[in-house]
């Protein structure tokens, strides 16, 4: 006889499915219990808390709510099929203690992992949703949760189905992975001894910059004609050091507590304060060049209180406290290395800056300079959603790499590949038809717009490459071989970019277009080494990954 499940699997299906979200509620099977509203402090019980679908009925803050009972609130009755339930986690690292924590977080929430996925109907319409849960392991996510999202995809694509996805804030900042681990101390450790360094590194900046800000803004590219105005600025501004540094630093613990809307806010404010500040110190006060610089200090002021009032509040999960203002090195070297890459990279763009200024100035004079501004913003423009293409297909070539599922690594770089090509190839053509209307878009004067859109061209010519440049260095990371990453890029900056910048102008007769040249130069020299180091240690990273299967 058939089991009874075999005779109504919809029904059956979906009672299961009504059960867990009822479970995630925290209501079914268990007596009243008082639950504390984290903003306002008031409490209510936990069916109250169920009725008002987990917004506060006091104060109106959102609580976290489960995968099951999210998706019970978004889907049609009747329609929920949960995907590729059966995958669950396995310890490939062998870490210390994790089948205990893992059974642990099991039993607290009834998930063998983090995330859900399944297929169902909104309004009738089929759609396949994936909901990470954030009350299981936010820090350390296992391969098992790339997986489940990949083969959701995969099953979209199949069927032709819109994607929903419902994400949760996990992280990779230090305090995120310690408060994964339920580590509240060490988190509020971190985020205190990071405070006091952005202090001290605060001070000792804008000691610098009082000390030697004329010499850098020449080095930048200032002139004898303008040197004077950015002076009055660079001095006024030195003063708000503390501010940016604070506000920017700090507001990265606020997005890795889940708060993004406040992270945003941090924003918002200094940009409408600037906005609104600019025309009345500039203009209405008189004060030009300095009241430019003042109006920007008092909006990162801005900022910067309310980060730190957010911080100080009830509202936050990780507090600004007293006792943990101190350095622990233990706690703060390690996110020093997390920032070390980044701010390698970061720096490279500025002494590339200072040689392009450096060279245009003595060739061109300050209309040289002024393209180059231009040229530099156009630039960004091209790369940063190469950049967002890149490090959206990073996830998944890292998840298959690590499930040793060559086929998909293959398959992700070729579409990372293609569509990154697609992009620098359409933008380069424009670019190279209408330099123009790209000149336009920062400057009126007719003299920079007519000197910007011949040199543009140039500087330009070799962007339908960097769609190779930014796959191959995206993958290279999403394998594990950040240090070829480095490789590449300082290949192209330090060892082809510099010294063309210097040599060029020495070989050519027109000098100023040289230092232009010395871009496409290095961009092609660069796409091709990098080409070739990718076909080699790709190759060689999946033939090692297939033997060790």
């Amino acid at each position: 006889m058939n089991d009874i499940r075999d005779l109504f699997p919809g029904r059956m299906r979906e009672r299961a499915f009504q059960l867990k979200a009822r479970r995630d509620t925290g209501v079914a099977w268990h007596e009243p219990q008082f639950v504390e509203c984290k903003q306002c402090g008031r409490r209510a019980t936990r069916q109250t808390w169920a009725k008002s679908l987990f917004v506060c009925p006091n104060c109106g803050n959102h609580q976290p709510i489960g995968a099951y009972y999210r998706l019970s609130l978004v889907l049609d009755s009747g329609s929920f099929r949960e995907l590729d339930a059966e995958l669950a986690p396995q310890d490939v690292l062998g870490f210390p203690g994790y089948p205990e924590k893992l059974s642990a977080q099991t039993q607290k929430t009834g998930l063998s992992e983090a995330a859900v996925a399944a297929v169902g109907r909104i309004g009738g319409v089929s759609v396949v949703a994936a909901v990470l849960d954030s009350r299981f392991f936010m820090g350390s996510m296992s391969t098992a949760v790339g997986e489940k999202i990949t083969r959701l995809f995969e099953f979209a694509l199949a069927q032709r189905l819109p994607v929903i996805g419902f994400t949760a804030s996990g992280g990779a900042p230090r305090a995120s992975i310690y408060m994964g681990r339920d580590d509240m101390d060490s988190a509020e450790k971190t985020l205190g001894g990071c405070f006091t360094m952005q202090i001290g590194i605060s001070v000792v900046l804008t000691a610098a910059l009082l000390l030697w800000g004329r010499d850098a803004l020449l080095a930048f590219g200032a002139s004898e004609n303008t040197i004077g105005y950015a002076a009055d600025y660079l001095h006024i501004y030195a003063f708000g050091t503390l501010f940016v540094e604070l506000t920017l630093g700090m507001n990265a613990f606020i997005t890795a507590q889940g708060f993004a809307k406040v992270g945003m806010y941090t924003v918002l404010i200094g940009a409408a304060a600037n906005i609104i500040l600019d025309p009345v110190f500039i203009f209405a006060l008189g004060m030009g060049v300095r009241g430019a610089a003042l109006a920007t200090v008092l909006s990162q002021g801005l900022s910067c209180a309310w980060v730190l009032s957010f911080l100080c509040g009830k509202k936050a999960f990780l507090h600004l406290r007293r006792q943990n203002l101190f350095v622990s090195p233990k706690l703060i070297l390690p996110c020093v290395a997390l920032g070390l890459a980044t701010f390698t990279m970061q720096a490279s763009e500025s002494v590339i800056s200072v040689c392009f200024n450096a060279s245009l100035l003595r060739y061109g004079g300050d209309i040289a300079v002024g393209a180059m501004t231009i040229l530099t913003s156009v630039m960004q423009f091209a790369m940063l959603p190469l950049q967002g293409i890149g490090q959206g297909a990073q996830p998944i070539t890292s998840y298959n790499f690590g499930a040793k599922n060559t086929a998909r690594v293959r398959e992700t770089f070729r579409l990372l590949l293609k569509v990154c090509l697609i992009y620098s190839v359409s933008l380069w053509a424009l670019i190279e038809l209408a330099p123009g209307l790209f000149a336009r878009i920062f400057t009126p004067d007719a003299a920079l717009i007519a000197f910007t859109t011949r040199v543009l061209r140039i500087y330009c010519a070799g962007l339908f490459l960097f769609g190779i440049q930014i796959a191959c260095q995206m993958t290279f990371v999403s394998i594990g071989s950040a240090l070829c990453s480095i490789i590449v890029a300082v290949l192209r900056k330090f060892v082809l970019l510099l010294p063309l910048i210097y040599l060029l102008p020495a070989l050519l007769s027109d000098q100023t277009t040289a230092v232009y040249l010395a871009e496409p130069v290095a961009d092609v020299i660069a796409v091709t080494c990098t080409a070739i180091l990718f076909a080699t240690q790709f190759r060689k990273a999946l033939h090692k990954l297939e033997a060790g299967a």
